[in-house]
């Protein structure tokens, strides 16, 4: 049960978007998720309220450095994949949370301020790396990108990253409304009314393409359906 950390240390990077889009569309294939809400915000746990029941999802609500640890002990025999939502500032929970992870997803936009709070999470994997000898997986995915422009400042972080050999999926997370209107209406992308919301079907597959790259980088175990098949197939 892979742990998946968001982490950038300046708030409004996208993080608990990019969280909440990864979250459901793996919960969507069949993959049991355990969402961690250490963001003081709490917009998953919100979310979650709204929502009522989402299969497969579970959240996690006023998780602390010292509590991290033990929720993860504590249910990763009912978990497939751990999300952790971490607050958009620098604090200890960022080095306990970067600890325990197999991934870090370092979300930013294209401005200098994201690139600057994005900076601060790879200095601290670099730090464990060479300090400790500890390498965690680690990738940045461009956040609120539009889908028309590329601006001069998201060239501009794309170059530094390429400079700095720091490995940037390939699916950006686009700007949509139906993004941001997730976390009024609850529940996930394929229960909102493609009437109501615009591109919707857009949404859907950003998100799809997003998860689908990051299970190839951090393959977790196969859904229940799928290992219950299996066994049938081996039975049989």
């Amino acid at each position: 049960m892979p742990v998946i950390t968001f982490a950038n240390t300046k708030g409004g990077a996208g993080k608990t978007t990019a969280v909440l889009l990864l979250a459901t569309e793996l919960a969507r294939q069949g993959y049991r998720v355990t969402i961690l809400d250490a963001d003081p915000q709490h917009w998953i746990s919100r979310w979650h309220e709204i929502s009522g029941h989402v299969a497969n999802i579970s959240v996690i609500d006023f998780v602390t450095t010292a509590s991290l640890p033990q929720h993860i002990s504590e249910n990763k025999q009912n978990t497939d994949y751990f999300i952790i939502d971490l607050p958009g500032a620098r604090n200890p929970l960022l080095a306990t949370a970067v600890g325990l992870s197999d991934h870090v997803l370092i979300p930013i936009q294209g401005c200098a301020m994201d690139a600057r709070g994005g900076a601060q999470v790879l200095e601290l994997l670099q730090y464990l790396e060479e300090k400790a000898g500890i390498k965690i997986g680690h990738s940045v995915v461009l956040t609120r990108v539009n889908s028309m422009v590329t601006t001069r400042a998201l060239q501009l972080v794309k170059a530094l990253l390429n400079e700095r050999h720091v490995p940037v999926l390939d699916t950006a997370i686009i700007e949509r409304s139906a993004f941001r209107d997730i976390f009024d209406c609850g529940g996930t992308l394929h229960t909102m009314d493609p009437m109501r919301v615009s591109n919707l079907d857009k949404a859907r597959e950003n998100a799809l393409c997003f998860a689908e790259e990051i299970i190839r980088k951090v393959p977790g175990r196969l859904p229940v359906a799928i290992r219950l098949a299996n066994a049938m197939v081996r039975a049989a």
